[in-house]
């Protein structure tokens, strides 16, 4: 096993990005349960199996590159097929800001994913190609056909 972590570390990593890492694992995933699952392992790894950081800004990267990464295998799965869910997480009043979340995680898993990112995690087109494994005309390409999207979800319930 590579190095670990100071209980110190851990918790500074965990304080700084474990809503990011929550929120990826949400897009991804869509349900609550599976997220804090993908979330303790994507920390335990940390934890286990981190490589030396150069700074927080590249540990928080790593960290989602490893949450994309989980929650892609845990889609691939067998028993991820196999679960019929039985209720809706219930939602809040909506708002604009509430719809415009709504219309983003409608959104084709290859669309939401880069809108989520770049918007609500505010990465680089060069950062989210590396996160999602990407070339970044890719990722320029899914932003725009993304924005359209949303644009015309949310011009239609205006």
């Amino acid at each position: 096993m590579d190095q670990t972590l100071s209980t110190r570390q851990f918790e500074r990593a965990y304080d700084t990005c474990g809503t990011a890492v929550y929120r990826l694992a949400m897009v991804y995933l869509g349900r609550p349960a599976d997220a804090e699952d993908i979330t303790q392992e994507a920390f335990v790894r940390l934890l286990y199996r981190a490589p030396a950081f150069a700074d927080e800004a590249h540990e928080k990267r790593w960290l989602l590159k490893v949450t994309a990464n989980l929650c892609r295998d845990q889609l691939r799965g067998f028993w991820r097929r196999q679960v019929v869910q039985l209720e809706e997480t219930p939602l809040p009043e909506p708002s604009q800001e509430l719809e415009a979340l709504r219309a983003v995680m409608s959104l084709p898993k290859q669309y939401k994913l880069p809108i989520h990112l770049h918007y609500y995690e505010g990465y680089s087109v060069s950062e989210i190609a590396e996160i999602l494994k990407l070339g970044q005309s890719a990722v320029k390409m899914r932003l725009k056909r993304g924005r359209e999207l949303l644009k015309m979800e949310l011009e239609g319930t205006v």
